[in-house]
């Protein structure tokens, strides 16, 4: 479902497009960013764990701290965010929660890989589609459509962004034993929660598209343009308000789920490398 090269020349340009290089460098980069806020936090010099969560809705993160597991990384010098270090299933992760939309976790994913992630797992909540069963599942997102901005700073236009094909390969058949199912698919980003129209849902639809979230198209862009290793998975736990008693997430608000998820991903990574 690519847009021809042909159709982009003919397209009004929004300022979107406008005065994008691809093939340069931003003047503006994470590493001079972090090493002021590390002047004025004083914040020592030293390397957050290599496997990094991004959880926007926070759930995870919340769940760990009131059990006394996470505690705060000492040497995450954001601006924005807090940074926890935890160990589950004998691996150590950091994770990040609260990082909701496109541009707020490129931007934490950005910081994440200049301080010492080399993989980064995206759990994020996310609405039905087209059902395969009643929520909570997950999907593993092969492809995300990008129908949200900060993409489009990283990538020429094109309707999808996609994992990497090395290593959505590592993950054949990983999953089977989870309690939840896992399934595989295409998820639709939106910038725009509360824009989700019939039209828009009907044309998701049409793409065979199983879920809206908010971060994957812009996390695969930003994974493609840095050579990094992003893994998103959409935790589907609504239909969007539609029916009642939706956005039942399960244990710990899904917690609990979505860590066995993320331990089976890292240690099936950590087996890779």
């Amino acid at each position: 479902m690519k847009i021809k090269k042909d159709q982009i020349e003919n397209m009004p340009m929004s300022p979107i497009w406008r005065a994008k290089r691809y093939d340069h460098e931003s003047l503006f980069v994470p590493e001079n960013m972090m090493r002021e806020a590390r002047r004025q936090k004083n914040i020592q010099d030293g390397q957050i764990p290599s496997i990094c969560i991004l959880d926007p809705d926070g759930d995870i993160v919340q769940n760990l701290v009131a059990n006394n597991i996470a505690k705060i990384n000492p040497y995450w010098a954001c601006y924005h965010t807090q940074l926890y270090s935890f160990e589950f299933d004998g691996i150590e992760f950091g994770i990040v929660g609260c990082g909701v939309g496109a541009s707020f976790a490129v931007l934490i994913a950005e910081e994440m890989f200049v301080s010492g992630c080399q993989l980064l797992i995206s759990v994020t909540s996310s609405g039905m589609i087209l059902p395969k069963q009643k929520p909570p599942f997950f999907i593993l997102i092969e492809q995300a459509l990008r129908d949200e901005g900060t993409s489009y700073h990283y990538l020429p236009p094109s309707d999808f962004s996609f994992i990497d094909k090395k290593l959505l390969k590592i993950y054949e058949d990983t999953f089977t034993d989870l309690h939840v199912p896992v399934y595989q698919g295409a998820t639709w980003t939106t910038d725009a929660p509360f824009r989700e129209t019939a039209v828009a849902i009907e044309q998701a639809k049409s793409y065979g598209i199983l879920a809206v979230e908010m971060e994957a198209s812009a996390l695969y862009a930003f994974a493609k343009a840095r050579k990094k290793t992003v893994i998103c998975f959409a935790h589907v736990t609504n239909q969007m308000g539609n029916i009642e008693g939706d956005f039942e997430k399960g244990e710990a608000n899904g917690s609990s789920d979505a860590l066995k998820l993320i331990a089976v991903t890292a240690k099936k990574w950590l087996l890779s490398v």
